[in-house]
């Protein structure tokens, strides 16, 4: 069987499609063309084919994924999570349904990924620690748990959170500026401080400090 055509997708100037004896057959990125070495003439067995199929789909699950996480620093497990939905079958519009891809694919996504660096779990940990600190406040307990719901090591939230320097006291009284208006009650205050995971003591101190 012969490559007889090769032509720019319309709508992806970074994808173009392969057709075989004049049918179309599969399509790949611009990168995959040249480190196949696909050009028009080329003669394939169905075996081969069917190989260069699955480097079809590598490519395009891989050019999303790389969107992912192009969207916000992710963690590995986020980036895992978001992969395994992709093997899952889907009901289309028309309510066929469509496979999802093969865990052997998602896998090799995964350390491709990892490899170019795309993403890093330490990374990720500044990201999440400075956008919290930053954002809103947040106690080093609340950190903690989002952290590892995350499925980040506790050994790089330790090193993250002693690396930025960030203190519970600092924290309160952000929250505090934040949120009096909406609490102007002591107890009220001290009840959502309290379910932000700061102590008890902590939050009474800060809040008798306050009002001295």
């Amino acid at each position: 069987m012969k490559i007889t055509d090769i032509s720019i997708q319309a709508k992806n100037n970074d994808r173009v499609n392969i057709s075989v004896d004049g049918v179309y057959r599969f399509s790949l990125d611009v990168f995959q063309l040249g480190e196949l070495g696909i050009k028009r003439g080329n003669e394939y067995t169905e075996e081969e084919l069917e190989a260069l199929e699955t480097e079809s789909l590598f490519g395009k699950l891989y050019a999303r994924a790389v969107e992912y996480t192009m969207l916000r620093p992710h963690s590995s497990k986020e980036l895992r999570d978001y992969l395994w939905k992709k093997t899952l079958d889907k009901r289309g519009k028309e309510g066929r349904i469509k496979k999802g891809y093969s865990p052997a694919l998602t896998q090799r996504v995964y350390k491709r990924i990892l490899a170019k660096g795309y993403v890093n779990d330490e990374a990720f940990t500044r990201f999440w620690v400075q956008n919290r600190h930053q954002a809103k406040g947040a106690s080093r307990r609340k950190l903690i748990s989002e952290l590892r719901v995350k499925g980040i090591e506790s050994n790089v939230i330790e090193t993250v959170l002693a690396d930025v320097g960030r203190n519970d006291q600092d924290e309160l009284a952000k929250m505090m500026g934040k949120k009096r208006a909406k609490y102007p009650e002591d107890v009220k205050l001290m009840q959502y401080l309290v379910r932000q995971g700061f102590s008890y003591d902590d939050v009474k101190r800060a809040i008798t400090k306050a009002e001295d």
